[in-house]
């Protein structure tokens, strides 16, 4: 199975012009490589699907969790699909401390997403202060027992462990630390693959996948460089 390499590039860009310049640098920086590709840009930009097929897959940041209604600023499962988006982020450490997003939410997302036949990448990671308490594995096995509460099939599902104190601080998880924590999903969720991100860069993006054992990589801030962005994808070849 391919290795999947997903960038989230948050809120960023300012502009559409400089969207479509990251999208197709890094569209042609991969061209021939042999991993699976995925961008989740903004929603605003998620017309660059057109750019894009058959090289790199698009995915969104963010979901609602039901079809239609009086959602103001939301944006449905459905739409994501008619879009032609494949993925979708669900679960990020962002999402569940800037916007209240509890297991719940999340495991009406995930349910509402699959509905709709999207691919999930499913974020899970604990705190600085979690891991300092030794309770990063509580966490984590918390979060995906009540995310993944009555999900019956998640063959090919990405869950994607993010320590929370590593995301954009520059204060990577250290490659043995990566693979314990993987290892441990996986004993969770044999059926997923394993992804890891948080402060990942060209410097050590191949250490989580050739040492750590992880099937992929989020890239946050790294994303945005094209060059850096294909950097990593090539550490994984």
């Amino acid at each position: 199975m391919k290795n999947l390499i997903v960038a989230n590039w948050k809120m960023n860009p300012a502009s559409q012009k400089e969207a479509k310049e990251i999208f197709d640098a890094t569209r042609d920086g991969v061209k021939g490589l042999g991993q699976e590709i995925v961008i989740c840009p903004p929603s605003v930009y998620l017309y660059a699907s057109v750019f894009g097929k058959g090289i790199v897959s698009m995915g969104a940041q963010n979901v609602f969790w039901e079809d239609k209604g009086a959602f103001t600023g939301e944006v449905s499962a459905v739409m994501l699909k008619d879009l032609g988006v494949e993925y979708v982020i669900i679960g990020h450490s962002e999402r569940r401390k800037y916007f209240g997003e509890t297991d719940e939410i999340i495991n009406k997302k995930i349910k509402k997403s699959l509905e709709a036949g999207l691919k999930i990448i499913f974020c899970v990671g604990e705190t600085e202060e979690e891991r300092s308490e030794n309770k990063q594995e509580e966490v984590v096995e918390r979060q995906i027992k009540k995310g993944l509460e009555g999900v019956n099939d998640i063959l090919g599902m990405a869950i994607a462990y993010e320590p929370v104190w590593a995301i954009g601080t520059g204060k990577a998880c250290g490659v043995e630390d990566a693979k314990k924590m993987q290892e441990f999903i996986r004993k969770l969720a044999p059926e997923a693959r394993v992804l890891y991100g948080g402060s990942v860069k060209s410097e050590n993006s191949g250490d989580y996948i050739k040492q750590a054992g992880a099937n992929g990589l989020l890239v946050g801030g790294a994303s945005l460089n094209a060059e850096e962005f294909v950097k990593i994808v090539k550490s994984a070849e």
